[in-house]
């Protein structure tokens, strides 16, 4: 009988192990209307017969930056985007049935928004001193002056691992925003997968060249969720499925 538990047992851990494995199917590149810029979709096969397809709008510190878009009227991703000469965007954060944002927002320098204590708002991304960078919330504060600031979580990948913990049971349309080893920084969207498995999914090598990602948060998904790209021969585009109160933009330094 024991023999029998510790054999079972074995097999319940390689199964666990083998779950939640990713690797890349296949990977395509477009460039930007403008260089500096690239949409690299990205289609990933789990260990266990699963799929799911990504698209990042990828750039480095030095060719763009990312820009906070407050949306108190309603416009679409793609009006918002072009209006404010975006190259890229995806949806933000989170808002109550007031439609007022929850949780930190700073646009252009102005604050819309608080800082909020709150388990699901574990990261606030910042865009200032030419940099972007990815905070969890309890690093943040007010004496960085960003330019832009937001709010959101939970935090997805921290040092290059995925975050232990997360969802892995409710599958969603998801957006987030990510940083990497050699400047770059990337806003992206994912088909329907859950927050575990979105976590494996950023910390699985080689899903962009000569990207490593270090750290990624998760941005309001579901419904909300949506990916607008700039591209050569004209916009790519996911629409969210209903309004949001912001976004966040990719901007040609």
């Amino acid at each position: 009988m024991v023999r029998r538990a510790r054999v079972f047992l074995l097999v319940l851990l390689l199964a666990a192990s083998a779950r939640g494995e990713w690797s890349v199917a296949s990977s395509e590149i477009e460039r930007a209307a403008v260089p500096g810029i690239e949409h690299r979709r990205v289609a990933l096969a789990e260990s266990d017969g699963e799929d799911a397809t990504l698209h990042l709008a990828l750039f480095s510190n030095s060719s763009a930056t990312l820009r906070v878009i407050d949306n108190p009227t309603g416009h679409d991703l793609g009006e918002a985007m072009r209006r404010e000469y975006c190259l890229a965007g995806v949806n933000g954060g989170y808002w109550d049935p007031a439609n007022a944002p929850v949780g930190l927002v700073i646009s252009g320098g102005k604050l819309i928004a608080p800082l909020r204590k709150a388990r699901l708002l574990s990261g606030v991304m910042i865009a200032s001193a030419g940099r972007v960078q990815l905070l969890r919330s309890a690093e943040y504060s007010p004496k960085r002056k960003a330019n832009e600031a937001l709010q959101c979580g939970p935090f997805l990948v921290d040092r290059g691992l995925p975050v232990s913990g997360l969802n892995d049971t409710r599958p969603a349309r998801r957006t987030f925003v990510l940083t990497g080893g050699s400047d770059r920084v990337a806003i992206g969207f994912c088909s329907g997968v859950t927050l575990a498995q979105l976590a494996r999914i950023l910390a699985t090598p080689g899903i962009a060249p000569e990207l490593k990602v270090q750290r990624a948060l998760n941005l309001d998904g579901g419904s909300s969720s949506g990916f607008w790209f700039a591209g050569e021969g004209g916009p790519f585009s996911i629409s969210e499925q209903k309004t949001v109160r912001n976004f966040v933009g990719v901007v040609p330094k």
